[in-house]
């Protein structure tokens, strides 16, 4: 089973939100919904940017704090690299 950590935006280079999920599909899909209250609901934060498999949730609880972390400027740095149009991956979220 895989575990994500991933990277939701409001608009290019707009509001962002680091998280961790294992069922990716599901957690985007609460965002989207505003079923989750908060910095994403307040923020509009709903287009899914970025994301990272890991083996466990222990990993990839470890790389979203890491993330979070880090400079604005580093996490558009590495949303740019896989995405440099900040598009909707949404549909790309291995199965």
């Amino acid at each position: 089973m895989s575990h994500f950590v991933y990277i939701l935006a409001s608009r290019p280079h707009g509001a962002i939100y680091v998280g961790a999920a294992r069922d990716l599909r599901l957690r985007v899909e609460q965002h989207r919904s505003n079923a989750v209250s908060g910095h994403t609901r307040k923020y509009n934060i709903k287009i899914l940017v970025w994301l990272e498999m890991h083996e466990t949730m222990a990993a990839a609880l470890l790389r979203e704090k890491q993330i979070k972390r880090w400079r604005r400027a580093w996490k558009d740095e590495l949303i740019e690299k896989l995405n440099p149009n900040w598009d909707d991956i949404c549909a790309d979220i291995p199965f």
